[in-house]
């Protein structure tokens, strides 16, 4: 949650709450340019919630809901892992590399595709693994079969795990007739995840910004109490683990990308090809869509 009022904003940035005005975080103009929030998805926005003269309270899911809907027709789709693991495909050859497609964005016609290196040694996704898999999950457990997202079909056969418990590293298998995440046999594989190379991922910086409080309403607080009291603590959370395709180095400030199965996100004003910094926009669950369909 978020607040209009120029006061409150002002001991946002005097307190250092936000360092600046054009902190991602703060419901500003430069804010939300910083976030990533496309002008046509700001005015459409405006045009949903109309214009009043008295006090009111709108759902933060709307705006994020109009970012997302423009966004999704207008990024382009990498590959990033946040927290990633490293896994073997110990039937591929160790040697070997080899390319495969990858589409930009398949919302768009027009758009061109482009190269991504596979090989022996990848990244996933911590979170995609499983041991003790619930009913309905798709992703890796140990001798289940998933799709790796333009690429092929794996299994997972094995893992290790430090003395905590921890798991440390994934073995799999993959099925070399299974290129492009598809086999002849029309065998289903339900489960797909995102990955990148090991020998040739970037580290990146991720910032995550989520809202700046914890409380929609601020009309109803007790005597005493202060809106910097419901901070949230976790509206920004910083990722120095995180891994992506190499050509997100490209990106120039204020470019924006699907981060697959992550949700979209933008080139910092400082970002640079050397120190690469991502701000998230949105997350890609939409609360908005559901609450509408009730």
């Amino acid at each position: 949650y978020t607040v209009m009022s120029k006061r409150l904003l002002l001991e946002l940035v005097e307190t250092g709450v936000v360092p600046s005005w054009d902190d991602p975080r703060m419901p500003t103009l430069a804010g939300m340019r910083r976030r990533g929030f496309p002008p046509a998805a700001i005015r459409e926005f405006a045009n949903r919630i109309g214009v009043s003269k008295a006090d009111s309270l709108v759902d933060f899911d709307l705006l994020q809901f109009c970012v997302r809907e423009e966004l999704n027709k207008t990024t382009n789709r990498v590959m990033a892992v946040l927290d990633p693991i490293p896994l073997t495909i110990e039937n591929y050859p160790e040697d070997k590399f080899e390319e495969v497609d990858a589409d930009n964005n398949p919302e768009d016609p027009n758009a061109t595709t482009r190269k991504l290196s596979f090989g022996r040694e990848l990244f996933v996704e911590r979170e995609d693994v499983s041991l003790n898999p619930a009913k309905g999950w798709f992703r890796l457990a140990l001798g289940k079969e998933v799709r790796l997202k333009h690429a092929y079909y794996i299994t997972l056969t094995r893992v290790d795990q430090d003395e905590d418990g921890n798991i440390t590293r994934l073995y799999a298998t993959y099925d070399p007739e299974s290129r492009g995440g598809w086999s002849e046999d029309g065998r289903k594989v339900r489960g797909t995840i995102h990955w990148v190379s090991a020998k040739h991922a970037k580290p990146i910086k991720v910032k995550l910004y989520d809202h700046l409080f914890t409380i929609p309403d601020f009309s109803e607080l007790k005597e005493g109490e202060s809106h910097l009291d419901y901070l949230n603590p976790d509206s920004l959370v910083i990722n120095t683990k995180a891994l992506a395709e190499p050509s997100l180095l490209d990106a120039k400030p204020g470019d924006c990308f699907q981060f697959l199965r992550l949700g979209y996100f933008v080139a910092d004003d400082h970002h640079t090809k050397e120190a690469p910094v991502f701000n998230r926009v949105v997350e890609l669950r939409d609360s908005w869509a559901k609450k509408s369909r009730k």
